[in-house]
């Protein structure tokens, strides 16, 4: 619609040709008259097991080229109501991890000024704390939804306070998020301890194991997740290998027996309604995903984000 960006059409363009924004929208420097700005953080400094993540932005840019205007299954038209645009990436210190949290926590600050929502290609799972923090000095306590194979609760990592299998230790201990207000979905595998999924359930959060989504749609699941959440803001964060290896093989920490990409579409078409004031797809490492279908996969949920980000339009 007339005033809205819109995303360049495969008509106008060949989808291997144009440019290589996220769903080939407009770039721009900064968030300024943005309702939703698209930010990459390529960071895998953080990263314990296989890296790449890094590449991930630019991947999954490249491969969002597919993803047209109009979500034919919700009606969802998020150009004739949202303003949106790609501002590029966070410029990290690629040898510092502690400047990098800096650098993207005050880079957040200044995009969240503008009064905008994030959607955020990752990089790897370290990213959501420095983006939470931001985003409790703009909208107070968060609730969040986290959808991973991970808790990413640990203490530390190999004696490190911030790595991606800590931030959302770190997150409740600053008291960015309310944990009553806290969902995590599809963890699984191996523990260092029994009671490794026990520390958000034991702080009034809830977990939801990946044996518990097998064989069933999570429709039911996100009714009670959003009455979980209520009227406050919510941070929605994706873990890529929440999905089964079979469906996003191209992660650094990939853990048998996940969700399917239908109940990952179930899970964020299950947000709409909620007050998402952020949302973001994490660890998707490219050199592990040679035929790019997790990186597909990846800019499809990031749409399917965009979706039901409040002010949406429906036809």
């Amino acid at each position: 619609m007339t005033g809205y960006n819109q995303p360049l059409g495969g008509n106008q363009m060949p989808r291997f040709g144009g440019p290589a924004t996220m769903m080939r929208l407009p770039s721009q420097p900064t968030a300024e008259g943005l309702d939703v700005a698209i930010v990459g953080i390529p960071f895998d400094i953080g990263t314990s097991n296989r890296s790449g993540a890094r590449f991930g932005p630019r991947q999954i840019r490249a491969e969002s080229c597919m993803v047209r205007p109009y979500n034919m299954a919700t009606r969802a038209a998020p150009f004739d109501s949202l303003q949106v645009a790609d501002i590029g990436d966070v410029a990290i210190n690629t040898f510092n991890i502690f400047d990098s949290i800096r650098i993207i926590e005050e880079a957040y600050d200044g995009i969240l000024a503008h009064g905008v929502r994030t959607l955020t290609i990752g990089g790897d799972h370290t990213i959501p704390l420095p983006i939470l923090r931001a985003m409790h000095r703009r909208h107070g306590t968060l609730g969040l939804i986290h959808v991973d194979a991970h808790a990413d609760v640990n203490e530390h990592m190999f004696g490190e306070k911030i790595a991606h299998g800590t931030p959302f230790r770190r997150a409740i201990e600053e008291g960015l998020i309310d944990p009553k207000r806290m969902v995590q979905i599809g963890l699984r595998g191996s523990g260092y301890t029994a009671e490794d999924f026990d520390w958000v359930r034991d702080l009034g959060g809830r977990v939801v194991q990946a044996e518990e989504c097998w064989h069933r749609s999570l429709t039911p699941l996100m009714e009670e997740v959003r009455a979980q959440m209520g009227d406050g803001p919510v941070y929605l964060t994706f873990d890529i290998d929440a999905l089964d290896p079979g469906f996003a093989p191209g992660t650094g920490t990939p853990e048998i027996g996940g969700l399917t990409t239908i109940q990952g579409l179930e899970i964020v078409r299950g947000c709409r309604g909620l007050n998402l004031v952020g949302a973001d797809c994490v660890e998707v490492s490219p050199p592990y995903d040679p035929s790019g279908n997790t990186a597909i996969t990846a800019a499809f949920l990031l749409f399917e984000m965009l979706c039901v980000m409040p002010g949406v339009q429906y036809r």
